[in-house]
Parts: structure tokens; sequence; C-alpha cells
């Protein structure tokens, strides 16, 4: 097994290293285009082995993309992060050009890999990073789900004080701030709906808190998060890999669920060695479902960005 993460950066640097640490691989390429800096991380990263315990080969490489050949699942993280008061829609016109020549690059050297994409706005690059390989649509995943749903949890847990690894909440949608749809109807602890032990307010707050939870740190952080970031584009790898069929919400194509058509939204999906299998019909209620379609038109309106930006 041979996994490409590209992007050195916080979040691509923390996503290689929890694949190394896992050992989700034999071998793992860091890419970068400023010179040095994947070698610098994978060297870094290396270094840790002895002290934790894995030997995952890890090699750096600046901007040659031969050193990512036979991948069999690469990690697209590169495009420049959000700065406070920017939105992941304003990204859109740098990273989509980045993404595009990523993948483009990437698949002359591996054109059976699955791509996972994390680059920001990440409905709009999964989309990007779809329509313009050609790739069948169970090898295209966009990461943002996973993260949204992380914080989801972690903010229940506040109010809680329970183990988050006890809770079951997701969150579907565009990965926006005023996009996302955290299902506090469908959450649970150890099987027992949140509803039961908190207020209207309170799971409100929490949804709201879980909406800017990007914006928050980002604020606090002077850029964007990532540690969770990271770590969640780690563990859908490690569904990928270790063929563990987990069901998390990743943004994929839509052909009629969720009464979308010819667009990538996060929805609940089983994830395999295959890439994505199978999306899971959560049976939203009326209002879950007018939410749903209402995150559709601002994605639509983002792809339609994108659309001009390519066509000019």
């Amino acid at each position: 097994m041979k996994i490409t993460v590209v992007g050195a950066g916080a979040v691509g640097a923390t996503c290689a290293d929890n694949i190394a640490r896992r050992q989700l691989a034999e071998e793992l390429v860091v890419l970068d285009i400023k010179e040095g800096f994947a070698e610098g991380k994978a060297l870094d990263i290396t270094q840790t082995c002895s002290l934790l315990g894995f030997d995952t080969r890890v090699t750096g490489v600046t901007n040659d993309y031969s050193k990512t050949a036979n991948s069999d699942v690469v990690v697209i993280t590169s495009g420049i992060p959000r700065k406070p008061g920017m939105t992941r829609e304003e990204l859109i016109g740098t990273n989509a050009r980045i993404v595009e020549n990523v993948c483009k690059s990437l698949l002359e050297h591996s054109p059976n890999a699955i791509i996972v994409v994390i680059s920001n706005p990440m409905d709009t690059m999964t989309y990007l990073a779809l329509k313009s390989t050609g790739l069948p649509k169970n090898r295209i995943i966009g990461m943002g789900g996973i993260l949204d749903s992380a914080r989801f949890k972690c903010y229940i847990q506040k109010e809680l004080g329970c183990s988050q690894n006890d809770l079951h909440a997701v969150v579907i949608g565009g990965h926006g701030d005023t996009t996302m749809i955290p299902l506090t109807r469908l959450a649970t602890v150890n099987g027992t709906p949140i509803s039961n032990m908190l207020s209207e307010d309170k799971l409100k707050q929490i949804a709201a808190d879980t909406m800017v939870g990007g914006a928050t740190l980002t604020k606090l952080l002077g850029t964007s998060a990532w540690y969770a970031p990271g770590a969640a584009g780690a563990a859908l790898v490690e569904s990928i890999v270790r063929n563990q069929k987990k069901v998390f919400p990743c943004c994929v194509l839509l052909e009629g669920e969720y009464g979308q058509n010819d667009i990538c939204m996060g929805v609940p999906v089983v994830i395999g060695s295959e890439g994505w299998e199978k999306i899971i019909d959560y049976k939203l209620n009326d209002d879950e479902q007018e939410a749903f379609n209402k995150s559709a038109e601002a994605v639509r309106s983002m792809n339609k960005v994108l659309d001009t930006l390519v066509q000019a």
C-alpha cells in the first residue's frame, strides 16, 4: 500500500503524521511545491518512528510527481488556507487552479488512485476533481463532513460531560459556515437521543457553534485549523485501506439521492477499499430536507463561480 499526501502545510503534515503512526501504508509520500519543505516534514516524522513504534517509510519530495507513482490513495490538502474573516468560498479562484493541476499530475503516475479532497472550498473542489479527471464517482471523496461531525461531537460533549466516543452525531450538507447541517434530531449518546437531555435552545446553540467551528478556530489561531482536519483525513484513509466499511459523512456525487443531482455534498456513505460504496438514506424530515435543499443551492452557486473561472 502506498499513500501520497499533497501539501506539506499544517493540515497535510498532520494528516501524514497520523497515517504514518497508524501504519496505513508501507510507503508514504509527502509532496509540496516549496523547496525542501516536504523533505523536512518527512524527516521529522521519520525521526519519531522509534519513539512511537511504527515502521512506515516516509519520503518527502518537492514537486516531483514521479515519486508518487502507483499510489493507492492520494490526499489533496494543497491550497491557500483561510485567514481570519475569510470564508471558504473566497479561496475558490486560487485553489481551483491548484487542485486541477494536482489531480492531472497525480493521475499521470497513479491512474488507479482514490482521491481524497481536503482543500477548500471542499464541496466545489471535490466537484472539480470529479469533473476534471473523469474518474468513477466512487474514487473521489471530499472529507469535510467527518471534520464537521467531530466538531459537533465536541460541542455536545462540552454540554453533556460525556465521552465523545459514546456519541453518534452527524453533520451533512455543504462544508461551509452557513451550509452545513448538524442533525441534532438524530444525535445520540449510547443510543439515547441528546434531545432527551438538552433543551431546544441548547441544541440550537450547539448546532450554531458547530457551523462556525472552523471560523472560530481561524479567529483564534490566525489561520485554518490542522489537528482535527488532519486526523479526519487520516480516519477516512484508514477506512479505505483497511476496508473497514465505516459510515462517514463525506462529500460525494449525488445522482438523485437526498433530492439532488449533479452536485457533490456531504451525506453518510460507506467507505471501503474501492472508495465510497453506497449512500445511506437518513430519511430526513421536512425541515431537514428544506435545509439540505438550501445548502445545495449555495453549493451550486459556488460551482457556477467555478464554471465562470474555468471558462475565463
